[in-house]
């Protein structure tokens, strides 16, 4: 058995991760827990600071020899002051800026807490959450009754990117407001978990493979 800590972003990451990927890693004995760090003295969720992460991780780490913790943060809105950030400003999109910045997160972190480097899997999704709901446009259109009106637009979307994981992510293109412009009413914490179990597990790997990847290190585990 093992037991991983995941760092989830907000609330909808969080319940992804307990309704979508904790069920698939569970019968492989590797059972994995997300939790939102605190943001701020009064809030918790939303973009996280390095600072912040690396008091996290160390505090997870140390308080058991055999925990292995991971993240789920957006690569949109990625704090600055995460290592290689600059870096990485001039590494191809998506897994190459990605990935760029999980190695350098990897081993600030491991040199910081002075931890096992398989002890921590970090993982930044591009460009967010929401573009992993892409992979199924017809099922994420299925979310809620009368969401089908706007099947065309989101397969335009979808269409214009060589994958989700490379839809846009500046401030009016990326796929989290591209969701509230085009289906009036999309909450996230609400509808982002909900259409993803429509989606699948197996599909939104088959079409990301960045996130793919993550799921892959996860599974090894056991």
């Amino acid at each position: 058995m093992v037991e991983v800590i995941i760092f989830a972003e907000g609330q909808t990451e969080e319940k992804f991760i307990k309704l979508v990927v904790a069920p698939a890693l569970r019968g492989l004995k590797v059972f994995v827990k997300p939790q939102t760090l605190n943001t701020s003295r009064d809030s918790k969720g939303g973009a996280v600071s390095f600072d912040r992460l690396k008091r996290s991780a160390r505090n997870t780490l140390n308080q058991s020899s055999t925990v292995v913790l991971s993240t789920f943060l957006d690569l949109y809105g990625l704090d600055t002051d995460f290592p290689g950030f600059d870096e990485a400003r001039n590494k191809p999109l998506p897994g190459g800026k990605a990935g760029h910045l999980e190695a350098a997160l990897h081993g600030a972190i491991v040199n910081h807490v002075g931890c096992r480097p398989e002890r921590f899997i970090p993982h930044i999704q591009p460009h967010e959450y929401e573009g992993l709901l892409f992979s199924d446009v017809t099922a994420l259109a299925g979310t809620e009754p009368g969401w089908h009106v706007f099947l065309a637009e989101l397969a335009k979307i979808r269409q214009g990117a060589e994958t989700p994981e490379h839809i846009n992510g500046c401030w009016e293109t990326r796929p989290s407001k591209r969701l509230e412009i085009l289906t009036p009413g999309y909450k996230k914490t609400r509808h982002g978990p909900l259409a993803a179990e429509r989606i699948t597990l197996e599909v939104m790997e088959r079409e990301c493979h960045h996130f793919r990847g993550w799921m892959d290190r996860l599974r090894a585990l056991a």
